[in-house]
């Protein structure tokens, strides 16, 4: 059994990683092998071991520990256990938990974009997409509505900080997930690596060109990739000119567009249901 302890004082330097290490040092892009991170919720935390996440440290209020936490902690081996109240638990969050637990783990290694697209015929790939409640939510309906596959620029939002794991509910341990090149190589040889790989590429675009979501070309194609840009701007305008088609979703009411993580949604059932008759 784990250690428990129990820690009363919100500066204990063991909250040190679960309060006060910002996520670029929990990150670690230098040293990605001791890269850490946090997840939250039972739910959340369950599907990140289910994916082979080795824990470091749990943290929970005293209550759940001999309740929802039981099975989680008999799944973490030998590592330390911190107990709170929910008044500590509330200054590391900023909001009340539910069922009240958190888990540092460390990062998974990534898998290269050949490993990860390997088999795929729907993959979601995002450009310079910077909200991590975006990212969260884009890889919760990538993994619902029948992507295979995310690929990410280098400049976008982490999946693994805190508010992504959190909005995906864990999703980001569900679907395969990787990092394109430095971002300048997605620029020169990103869009080539997906047509090398048997990829039809999909802008999500305003156009002159674009054709409706619901056209039978795209259901037919075997193999998409769908690209989505970043907030506000919308992609690169050579990632647009570069792709294989020009997408918009239909609007009503004098819409212009929706934000990216709604827009992926739409982009994903339409573009998926192929897959959904297929699994």
């Amino acid at each position: 059994m784990s250690e428990i302890i129990k820690i009363t004082d919100f500066h204990a330097p063991e909250l040190d990683v679960y309060a006060r290490l910002r996520e670029i040092q929990l990150f670690n892009r230098h040293e990605p092998e001791k890269g850490i991170f946090i997840a939250e919720s039972p739910r959340v935390i369950e599907r990140a071991l289910d994916a082979g996440c080795v824990p470091l440290s749990f943290l929970s209020e005293e209550k759940y520990l001999e309740k929802e936490a039981k099975d989680l902690l008999g799944r973490c081996g030998d590592i330390p256990v911190y107990t709170a109240e929910m008044d500590v638990l509330v200054q590391i969050t900023g909001y009340k938990l539910t069922r009240g637990m958190l888990c540092a783990m460390r990062r998974p290694s990534l898998r290269s974009v050949e490993e990860v697209c390997a088999g795929a015929c729907r993959i979601a790939v995002l450009e310079h997409v910077v909200n991590p409640t975006n990212v969260g939510a884009i890889f919760r309906s990538a993994a619902a509505l029948h992507m295979d596959a995310v690929l990410l620029t280098p400049d976008c939002s982490d999946p693994l900080y805190r508010r992504s794991v959190r909005v995906s509910m864990g999703t980001v341990f569900q679907i395969p997930w990787t990092w394109l090149d430095q971002t300048d190589e997605w620029k020169k040889s990103g869009m080539g690596l997906l047509k090398k790989l048997g990829f039809r590429t999909v802008a999500m675009a305003l156009t002159e060109d674009s054709i409706p979501i619901d056209d039978k070309k795209l259901l037919s194609e075997k193999k998409l990739a769908v690209i989505l840009g970043t907030e506000g701007d919308g992609l690169a305008a050579d990632t647009i000119a570069d792709c294989d088609y020009r997408v918009r979703i239909p609007m009503a009411h004098g819409v212009d567009s929706l934000n990216v993580a709604a827009a992926s949604a739409v982009a994903f059932w339409e573009l998926g249901k192929t897959q959904s008759s297929r699994k």
